[in-house]
């Protein structure tokens, strides 16, 4: 089948090579000239385990290939997916600007029947607002061409993001009746469906809201056990078991369980906040969701205070962990990027390490000192500070953290340490939900 791709960026990059890795024809499409100049030559434009494997052999069995022009894309293409970005507008609701452009570019180029697919996520309603679009553009045109809108959310990690679109949990698929674009999305999907991959056929507005709340009830209980490891540390109690006991009950299982200074990325706040926004524009009060934001800005908050409570003035601060998460480089609503800022205004030197992510993190705060290891930047550094769980962090020689280090606190964001062995090798152990 041939496909376009609309959009570069994690979910459309992704999308496209594993797309070309099943059988398919794909067109990757984006309006950045230097982006779409790497990925010809096979540079990945991003840092995702796979990935840049999967784009070279893509373009040299000729089953993947990129170009600037969505028209030029369109003569030879069954179904065009949409995977630009939806960032979050200053009142939380989701800029839908780049997914009613595609949709009306699509409009005013094609030539024949097509199946449009939101691979995006946006909010509910959004499908229906893309035919709109559509079909007044080919009204205008004075043309009649078939063009369902269909809502296929991506349900991708970063880090596994081509596990997950290879070995899929599920495939949502949003169609409001058309047995047409039914038919050719379950052709599309065929390869996985064959290796009993589910998919789950709904309506395009339920397809669109089970993204937004797949995304906030993960975040939920994150906020969940973060809100509570508060609570162990007036108390006394251990966050570490806490979880345990409530992730053996398989009712609620361990997975985000884990307290820390909470989530970031490019998904889980973007969503969130969408769905407050949402919860305002259509007078439905969402008080979980709400709470969960309002938890997880306190949690990054009340953590950072207590670091720069301890230091001297004008202190020497290493950062462990630039990225938002392991296994990527993106710096998304990174915690990094609200520290770093408050400790330069508080008068305190930074220097940072960050397996793959300093290059872009560079770009945004270029004033501060980039290191190539842990134990560089933690040199003569008052405090270290873990905020992101790469394993290479995990196995560190404590002793020899402490022979590099002036001072003597250890600021543990993800709980990746036992505080007996960190209090072992002579540091001050500052956890969370710990003692």
């Amino acid at each position: 089948m041939h496909l376009a791709v609309v959009g570069t960026g994690y979910v459309g990059l992704v999308s496209a090579a594993c797309f070309a890795e099943l059988g398919h024809t794909v067109i990757g499409v984006d309006i950045d000239e230097a982006k779409v100049k790497k990925l010809k030559k096979g540079e990945c434009t991003i840092y995702e385990p796979g990935l840049e494997e999967l784009l070279k052999r893509g373009l040299k069995t000729g089953h993947l290939s990129f170009t600037t022009d969505l028209a030029e894309a369109l003569p030879l293409v069954t179904v065009v997916f949409s995977a630009v970005a939806t960032p979050p507008n200053k009142d939380f609701s989701a800029d839908l600007k780049a997914v009613f452009t595609v949709a009306e570019e699509v409009a005013r180029n094609v030539d024949h029947d097509l199946v449009f697919v939101n691979k995006s996520t946006v909010p509910v309603g959004t499908g229906s607002k893309c035919e709109e679009k559509i079909k007044e553009i080919l009204r205008e045109r004075g043309v009649e061409y078939h063009i369902p809108v269909i809502s296929n959310p991506e349900f991708l990690r970063e880090g596994c993001a081509v596990q997950d679109t290879l070995q899929p949990d599920r495939i949502v698929v949003g169609i409001n009746g058309d047995k047409w674009a039914t038919e050719l999305i379950d052709e599309l999907y065929q390869p996985l469906t064959r290796v009993g991959k589910p998919v789950l056929h709904m309506q395009r507005e339920s397809a669109e809201i089970v993204k937004y709340a797949s995304n906030a009830f993960l975040a939920t209980k994150i906020s969940f056990i973060n809100m509570l490891s508060e609570l162990c540390e007036e108390t006394g109690g251990n966050i570490r078991d806490i979880a345990n006991g409530l992730g053996l009950d398989d009712r609620i299982g361990p997975r985000f369980l884990h307290a820390g200074i909470g989530y970031g990325g490019s998904c889980f706040p973007k969503d969130v906040k969408a769905l407050i926004a949402l919860s305002k524009e259509t007078g439905i009060p969402l008080p979980i969701v709400k709470a969960t934001h309002e938890v997880n800005t306190r949690q990054r908050m009340r953590f950072f205070q207590k670091l720069l409570d301890v230091l001297p003035d004008k202190a020497n601060v290493a950062i462990w962990g630039l990225s938002f998460k392991p296994k990527t480089d993106d710096m998304r609503e990174a915690p990094s990027l609200d520290l770093i800022p408050m400790l330069k205004k508080a008068g305190h030197t930074v220097r940072a390490h960050d397996p793959v992510a300093m290059g872009n993190a560079k770009k945004m705060e270029p004033d501060i000192e980039y290191v190539n290891s842990p134990m560089e930047a933690a040199k003569e550094a008052d405090a270290v500070i873990v905020l992101t769980e790469w394993d290479a962090f995990r196995g560190v020689d404590l002793n020899e953290l402490k022979g590099v280090m002036r001072g003597k606190h250890l600021f543990d964001g993800r709980n990746i340490y036992e505080p007996e062995e960190v209090r072992g090798a002579g540091l001050q152990y500052h956890g969370i939900g710990v003692s």
